[in-house]
């Protein structure tokens, strides 16, 4: 095939790319040439007129109109996806992570040592491995209603050598109540919602993972009911924009007495914690 290079290449997948909609256009063609030719973003932006031929071209266009036709995320494009220190394995059985979601090991950074610590909704396990290579002292499990995600946390708790129990539930039925926190990430998109997400996330990712209800905490209240019946000292959600008051709420029915919200870099109400 005729040979291009990477400036050109990488101009080329910007234009496509930005006029999908996407809204990192130079992101996602850097990381797709990357993947593509097997080194590092820098190396692109060091050798750029780098000369790219045979199969490589076709391999590279291919994923551009993944990304741009079919609105794939990249991240299963790629397969990996970085979340704080670690690199995990991505597919569309799990949420591609997200940054605001650091937020919940932050909050579990500051439990005492040994700590037992239940990650609820694990998906590709990125909270409780993130967790457990931060603060290897903690008893840290995921769980996880399906199988697929359990799976593919089983998978990335195995190539990063951390030492994490995942186990197939739904939510912390059939699991010990023996927890001193408890973690998650739960689905919390309103049906009426559906229209306004954007075709790589609705689409794509797990739908399981995503709606929750007419108000986005069909899968909240119950979540915070079971916490309340366990022994944890500590529960710490995320939420979406503008339900930090009704899960504030809940929590504290529950029999938190002590809670809190955080907020994410945008200035969102993105975690509720609840202590006793």
């Amino acid at each position: 095939m005729r040979g291009v290079s990477v400036r050109d290449a990488l101009d080329g997948a910007r234009t496509a790319i930005g006029a999908s909609g996407s809204p990192s256009p130079a992101l996602d063609a850097e990381l797709l040439l990357a993947f593509t030719l097997s080194v590092d973003r820098a190396a692109l932006l060091t050798d750029p007129q780098r000369e790219i031929t045979g199969p490589p071209v076709r391999v590279f266009q291919d994923l551009v109109r993944r990304r741009s036709v079919g609105h794939e995320p990249v991240a299963y494009l790629v397969a990996s996806k970085g979340f704080r220190s670690i690199e995990l394995v991505v597919d569309s059985r799990v949420l591609v992570p997200r940054p605001e979601t650091e937020l919940l090991v932050e909050v579990a950074l500051q439990l005492p040592q040994q700590a037992r610590v239940l990650d609820v909704g694990t998906g590709s396990g990125a909270v409780a491995l993130a967790l457990k290579q931060e603060r290897p002292d903690l008893l840290v499990s995921g769980s996880d209603i399906s199988l697929g995600a359990i799976e593919l946390a089983r998978s990335n708790a195995e190539l990063l050598g951390l030492d994490v129990e995942f186990i197939e539930a739904d939510l912390l039925s059939g699991l010990s109540r023996r927890w001193d926190a408890i973690l998650s990430n739960p689905p919390y998109i309103a049906e009426s919602e559906r229209a306004s997400l954007p075709p790589d996330v609705i689409d794509h990712e797990p739908e399981l993972a995503l709606l929750a209800g007419a108000d986005g905490l069909d899968v909240i209240r119950p979540l915070v009911l079971a916490a309340a019946q366990s022994e944890a000292r500590l529960l710490a959600i995320e939420l979406g924009f503008g339900q930090a008051g009704a899960v504030a709420k809940l929590i504290t029915a529950a029999g938190f007495e002590s809670v809190n919200a955080y907020t994410d870099l945008a200035g969102i109400e993105r975690v509720v914690v609840g202590e006793r």
